[in-house]
């Protein structure tokens, strides 16, 4: 009886064991988004759950929604629970300087994720895209589309639009496009009408469409009265692309024989797509986050068990304390001619959400 006793008792602390809790005995990893309202913001923090699990670790995911003391209070909180590793993507890489001070007291290292964290020396690593080449992609694409659009005119009017100026990865962007787009404008092919450039004039804080557009309008009504026309707006970012349209389409481009601009984006969000296949915007940039997702889980997972991650630039990330050593991924541009191939055959989206 005793026997059968002990037995029993072993079953049913075997039982007590929660089904695929040996895939789930690495720790927990905190990872912080900015918002959701974008959707690469989210399809970002789908990939890394689904990774992070698939590798044996829990997650504990939050989205600040672009509220920076609410990230950086829910990064403390990841804190105090214990978590074993933080990603971070930052809304302002300038502010997590004393909450990371905190994690390296803690022992718990921060991998920066496609958005440098800035200002201190507990950042490990960072993964990341070729930022500078996303920007030389859009230079390029724009004036490809110029060429093809605007095939007979003299010079092309272009504005500028910049990404949010707390975001570390927008001043590459805008410096990746301005090496393409400065030699012709010290030329005289490419003029700049309202005369802003610069990430100072032409930055747009969160990345918001709404000032997006609101400029773009300003923009128009004082410097494209008469027969004056924009031929072409570097947008380096799909929501900002979507409230210059709106502008330019509110004024009469792209109806009758006003042309469209030739507009830029990035992250190949769907509505941008879309906006592409009607010939509204020219071109994207694809940044696949499954890789992103994978190369960060990799990072983690190397650092917690106490190997050297896999890491391809150890130059160019300085965040004005260190050098972070970083993975780049390589960015695609998207236009008309190749999305199908891009985006539907690579299995990032299905061929029904785009037409």
């Amino acid at each position: 009886m005793n026997k059968m006793l002990a037995g029993l008792a072993a079953a049913a602390m075997v039982l007590a064991v929660p089904f695929g809790a040996s895939a789930q005995d690495k720790g927990t990893i905190g990872i912080a988004m900015p918002t959701k309202s974008s959707a690469r913001w989210i399809a970002d923090g789908d990939n890394m759950v689904k990774q992070f699990k698939a590798a044996g670790y829990d997650t504990n995911l939050q989205y600040a929604e672009d509220d920076i003391p609410n990230q950086v209070n829910q990064v403390e909180n990841m804190i105090t629970t214990g978590v074993k590793a933080l990603v971070i993507a930052a809304i302002d890489g300038t502010t997590l300087s004393n909450t990371l001070a905190n994690a390296a007291a803690a022992g718990i290292p921060v991998i920066a994720y496609d958005r440098l964290i800035r200002d201190t020396e507990n950042v490990d690593y960072y993964a990341t895209f070729d930022n500078f080449q996303v920007g030389v992609l859009q230079g390029q694409s724009l004036v490809d589309g110029l060429k093809e659009r605007f095939p007979d005119e003299k010079s092309w009017n272009v504005e500028l639009f910049g990404g949010s100026p707390d975001d570390n990865n927008a001043y590459f962007f805008y410096d990746g496009a301005m090496s393409v787009l400065q030699p012709l404008i010290d030329e005289g092919k490419i003029v700049i009408p309202s005369g802003q450039t610069g990430m100072d004039k032409v930055g747009t804080l969160r990345w918001d469409g709404s000032v997006a557009q609101a400029r773009m309008d300003n923009l128009l009504s004082a410097n494209y009265t008469g027969d004056k026309k924009v031929n072409g707006v570097l947008s380096p970012y799909d929501g900002l692309s979507i409230g210059i349209i709106s502008s330019v389409k509110g004024v009469g481009y792209g109806s009758g024989d006003l042309k469209m601009p030739i507009i830029t984006g990035q992250d190949a969000e769907v509505p941008s797509v879309k906006a592409i296949l009607r010939g509204d915007q020219y071109s994207t940039i694809f940044k696949d986050t499954r890789e992103l997702a994978k190369v960060t889980v990799q990072m983690v997972d190397a650092v917690l068990t106490d190997g050297k991650p896999e890491v391809n630039d150890e130059k160019t990330y300085n965040n004005g304390v260190k050098v972070v050593p970083s993975y780049l991924l390589k960015p695609v541009l998207v236009t008309k001619d190749n999305w199908e191939k891009i985006l539907v055959n690579s299995g990032y989206y299905k061929a029904d959400q785009i037409k």
